[in-house]
């Protein structure tokens, strides 16, 4: 008889862990329920791990497409295992059709339905999965389907205006470094071989560019390998706990840039709590699954210091606004919505108001920062032409004499 371990909720919240022998999967589900324990994850005993799959990911546009096609089929009357079983058929992402099929397999063997998805974390997150859970309690799934499409449907505007703020001045920036490199590497050459035949002084404005074309020549293999360990570098420095604390804090304190960081955070923040509360997840598992999704590790402890306060029966207005990123508005109106029992509602109001507003201020930082990056590029460009015409412009004045 096959062993699993397990880890589920008890009906008092608490988590529990354990392995047991069943015949199957379904009848240790079932075993489970009758000592009215919900389980999360069942996995069978040396088969915890397995090869990874390479080739391909479930984008999030596909799961927002699948949700909304999921919702309407639901709410048109359909069974759940025929529902899955016709959404796995016409996908065409060969890994979300698996996913789709093997969690249609576990429904038909008597397993809930957020049970089935939280066997897929990599697909169906927590958000997601406490989400259905609530559904299938509440009797409400077409409704929390309906509302989860629409979330995920934002979180990809949110994300694709998180890259637009990102993105492109990064990539203006490394587009002006290649080309400064490219011009003391190729072009200064040239105009350091004529000044030393002309035997002339040079000023110290084009003693310092040829200093930058000599020291280019000489560590040119060396520089784009240079800045590949970087990059490694800064990106293994930022997985630590550490390291993501102190770049995100440095992030949100950048002029400009900052001030729309924060906006992303305030409406990722009050979408995913609303989206939550409203589908019936209490609000402390709803804060602990929204730290998660906040993007941002000074965000995600400011959360997380809320719902230790909640838990303490405090109220979620203090740790909010200690935090420094929530505005003062956005913590009244939080207050308000706690006071008067419309948290979900307020929250609402709250991201409607502040996605606007990041849609505007990447607009305008996109904007700002276009003609900045060609005034740098331009500065440093001409300066670098200035400097190698300035030993001629002296050599003719000496010649005019």
């Amino acid at each position: 008889m096959p062993v699993y371990s397990f880890r589920g909720k008890s009906r008092t919240g608490t988590e529990v862990r354990g392995e047991r022998e069943a015949d199957t999967k379904q009848a240790l589900v079932a075993a489970l329920r009758r000592e009215q324990i919900s389980p999360l994850v069942i996995k069978e005993k040396g088969k915890e791990f397995t090869l990874p799959k390479f080739g391909g990911k479930v984008k999030t546009k596909e799961l927002a497409i699948f949700t909304r096609q999921f919702s309407v089929m639901i709410d048109a009357g359909l069974p759940l295992v025929q529902c899955l079983e016709a959404l796995a058929v016409q996908q065409e992402n060969k890994i979300f059709q698996s996913v789709l099929q093997a969690v249609r397999t576990e429904v038909e063997g008597g397993s809930t339905l957020a049970f089935a998805m939280r066997q897929h974390p990599r697909v169906f997150d927590d958000l997601y999965t406490n989400m259905i859970a609530a559904g299938e309690a509440g009797g409400i799934l077409d409704t929390i389907l309906q509302r989860l499409s629409s979330y995920i449907e934002k979180a990809v505007k949110l994300k694709r205006a998180v890259k637009s703020a990102m993105v492109y001045p990064v990539v203006v920036l490394t587009i002006a470094v290649g080309v400064i490199i490219l011009i003391l590497w190729k072009v200064v050459p040239i105009f350091s071989t004529l000044f030393a035949s002309m035997d002339v002084s040079l000023p110290l404005p084009t003693r310092i560019v040829i200093g930058g074309s000599n020291f280019v020549g000489r560590y040119i293999i060396f520089i784009f390998p240079a800045f590949f360990v970087i990059g490694y570098a800064f990106k293994k420095y930022y997985r630590t706990e550490n390291g993501r604390r102190v770049v995100d804090r440095a992030l949100l304190k950048v002029p400009v840039l900052g001030s729309v960081l924060k906006k992303i955070a305030v409406a990722r923040f009050s979408r995913t709590l609303s989206t939550l509360i409203s589908s019936g997840v209490p609000i402390l598992e709803g804060l602990e699954i929204t730290a998660k999704t906040a993007g941002n590790a000074i965000v995600e402890e400011a959360i997380l210091k809320t719902r230790n306060s909640i838990e303490e029966g405090k109220t979620i207005v203090e740790p909010l606004r200690d935090s420094g990123v929530f505005p003062t508005m956005v913590t009244q109106m939080i207050g308000v919505g706690e006071q008067t029992g419309a948290l979900d509602a307020m929250l609402t109001k709250i991201a409607e108001f502040f996605e606007d507003e990041v849609d505007a201020a990447v607009a305008d930082l996109l904007t700002a920062i276009e003609p900045l990056m060609i005034l740098i590029l331009g500065v440093i460009v001409g300066g670098i032409v200035i400097s190698m015409y300035l030993p001629l412009f002296s050599l003719i004045s000496k010649l005019s004499m």
